[in-house]
């Protein structure tokens, strides 16, 4: 079976370099390496609504900041179909008919979507559209037969929801949907990559993020601020790099060459913490190492940025034209889903028919 891939981001905010370690990067790569039938990156604004209804606005003006983030780290329209989820309505009325083959009880049992009520503080107010998104996450799948889908650990069991109702659905109506299998990143150190204070993960709400657009100047300063080993006072101090946000963070980005170019006292990354864990290492040091290999990766993807921000219409164009060719998918999708659901009334002729004899023969 070919490959259909679909993945996709919540416009809350400007994406951060735990976004393109994450996902975006291998994105960029999957593109690149074509070994697809299609690929829909989609800006997820309906599903962000969930627990933003009262603010519009911040996902309205967030859609072209994550839009100019996709297109600054090399992802291409003319090879891939980036779209806006609202755009497509086909999605809310797949998600409608299939919430009918989900119970109330299995999705309060989802883990991912236990611990984001959770971190967000619901509780009784938690939106019905929030505990949902498992069905509507569904939809997206399946209104373009996505069978590949790149996901994080902690969106496994809302891929496995999925699943579920893909099987539901096909049991029941005939084999129409296809089940999607998830794609897991093989860097265990992208999969972990913390916030600038040392937190589990990077978050727009509290502020511990290198943004994709920060300046030079900007992450110098965030580097030089960032939470490090707490018992390494003094230089000569030996330094824990385990759980060391730096040295997580040179895991993730450094190569034997910056080490050349902006450290050549160290020929690679293993030689460094060697130093830095038996004592004798400043962080001030590996911190200014660190600002130095970030920029190098992020002034390309800065230059694209630059350039799309002076074409906005342009990449409002690039929304729109991907956001019509997904929409035609997902509604051939859905037209087959309501034939074998027996609800495609007006295009089936032989009921139609069978009416009209029917009929006949009484009168």
């Amino acid at each position: 079976m070919e490959k259909i891939i679909l993945t996709g981001d919540r416009p809350t905010g400007k994406l951060h370099l735990g976004h393109y370690v994450g996902s975006l990067k291998q994105r960029v790569e999957l593109q690149n390496k074509g070994d697809f039938k299609e690929m829909y990156v989609m800006i997820a604004d309906a599903q962000a609504l969930t627990d933003n209804a009262d603010n519009p606005e911040k996902i309205r003006e967030n859609i072209i900041e994550v839009a100019l983030d996709y297109l600054s780290v090399g992802l291409d329209p003319s090879k891939i179909t980036i779209f806006i989820q609202s755009a497509v309505p086909e999605l809310t009325e797949f998600t409608f008919y299939y919430m009918n083959l989900v119970t109330l009880s299995r999705l309060e049992r989802n883990p991912t979507v236990k611990s984001e009520i959770n971190q967000k503080g619901f509780e009784t107010s938690l939106p019905m559209g929030f505990l949902t998104y498992p069905v509507s996450q569904t939809s997206d799948i399946t209104a373009f037969k996505a069978n590949i889908v790149p996901v994080g650990d902690d969106q496994l069991p809302m891929l496995e929801q999925s699943r579920e109702i893909v099987r539901s659905f096909n049991n029941i109506y005939g084999e129409v949907l296809v089940e999607p299998k998830a794609m897991l990143s093989n860097n265990e150190v992208c999969k972990r990559l913390p916030g600038t204070d040392g937190k589990a993960k990077m978050s727009k709400s509290i502020g511990n993020c290198i943004y994709l657009s920060d300046s030079k100047e900007e992450v110098e300063r965030k580097v030089m601020s960032m939470y490090t080993d707490p018992n390494h006072i003094k230089v000569e101090d030996p330094g824990n790099t385990k759980d060391n946000p730096v040295f997580i963070y040179l895991e993730a980005f450094v190569t034997d060459e910056h080490f050349k170019k902006y450290l050549p006292e160290y020929q690679n990354l293993n030689e460094l913490k060697t130093h830095y864990e038996k004592g004798g290492l400043g962080d001030m040091k590996v911190k200014r190492f660190l600002a130095n290999v970030l920029n190098t990766e992020l002034e390309p993807i800065r230059q694209r940025r630059k350039e799309y921000e002076g074409k906005i219409k342009e990449v409002y164009q690039i929304l729109e034209e991907g956001s019509k060719k997904a929409q035609s998918k997902a509604a051939e999708t859905l037209k087959e889903a309501k034939a074998a659901m027996k609800i495609n009334y007006f295009e089936d002729e032989a009921l139609i028919n069978s009416h009209i004899a029917k009929y006949r023969e009484e009168a």
